[in-house]
């Protein structure tokens, strides 16, 4: 029978729970460096967590960390961690201890319950809406150039129109991913883009690309350099439909790719919103693997 009891201390889950996210950095693309950032932000993090040992019978099986949170005005449950040692899976325990930690956080107010995924789990959290996707893939050398396609820097006229229609994407994809509402949303994507381009154009370590066919402008880029070390972050390598379905969807990652590289970065990073299969099909297919995917599912409070 899987029983669970909360330590009191979790060193030990600790130095465990380390080691596996690390791994799971590196396996994803990312250089130590880059990884030991990644798992600076996760360990922050972990200094919240109610960490639960997981026991059959007595013997520890495993381990499961819960923590509640306010975002974005949702009480939201959070399982920072699900684990059960490889001798004992696939007994039940993983159910288990989901079921116990979606309790957990439902009987302290929670509406909603975010996992943030790091490896595979089978069909554990298949009942969980799939929110984002950080992606990552190393750049060892320079892409092929995209055939018919140019690259040229952003003018400061072509920005203005740019921005605002970043802004309605941004605001479009979280909608879509089941985040937030449209007025939520909107008022994120004013907040995060005052943070991000606070000097517009000429925000130092950012990048802003047109893509050209033909003559005929068909996209645009915006990333950033240095975002963790030796990676290059792409908030934005954008085709515009009418111009999908044609190749320029790759060439715009290749465009991404060398102006990684032209920084000084050996890894692009991007992430892509739950809902956009198609972006997510065309990451998987030019070898982005999945550095860490967050999904969400709402929990019913349970009765007084």
């Amino acid at each position: 029978m899987t029983a669970f009891t909360v330590l009191e201390d979790h060193a030990q889950w600790q130095t465990d729970f380390e080691r596996r996210r690390r791994a799971s950095y590196t396996a994803a693309g990312l250089g130590a460096a880059a990884a030991e950032r990644m798992l600076q932000d996760a360990r922050g993090d972990a200094g919240d967590w109610t960490v639960a040992e997981i026991t059959d019978a007595g013997t520890r099986v495993g381990y499961v960390a819960v923590a509640m949170a306010d975002a974005d005005d949702t009480r939201a449950g959070r399982i920072g961690d699900l684990r059960v040692d490889a001798p004992h899976a696939g007994r039940g325990h993983e159910r288990a201890a989901r079921e116990w930690a979606e309790e957990w956080c439902a009987r302290r107010g929670a509406s909603r319950v975010d996992v943030r995924l790091t490896g595979p789990v089978g069909d554990l959290f298949d009942g969980y809406s799939v929110r984002g996707q950080l992606r990552a893939r190393r750049v060892d050398s320079p892409p092929t150039p995209p055939a018919g396609v140019t690259v040229r820097p952003m003018t400061p006229a072509e920005y203005p129109g740019w921005l605002e229609s970043e802004k309605a994407a941004y605001v479009s994809d979280i909608v879509r991913a089941g985040a937030l509402g449209p007025e939520e949303a909107a008022h994120k994507s004013d907040r995060d883009f005052a943070d991000l381009v606070p000097e517009g154009l000429t925000t130092p370590d950012h990048t802003f690309l047109v893509l050209e066919a033909a003559g005929e402008r068909i996209g645009a880029g915006w990333l950033r350099h240095g975002h963790l070390p030796g990676v290059t972050y792409g908030y934005s390598l954008h085709v515009q439909e009418r111009h999908r379905g044609k190749g320029f969807g790759r060439a715009a990652m290749a465009a991404g790719e060398q102006a990684a590289l032209t920084a000084g970065d050996g890894t692009l990073m991007f992430t892509v919103w739950g809902g956009n299969d198609v972006a997510m099909g065309l990451y998987t297919s030019a070898g982005y693997r999945v550095v860490e995917e967050s999904r969400s599912k709402d929990v019913p409070r349970p009765a007084a």
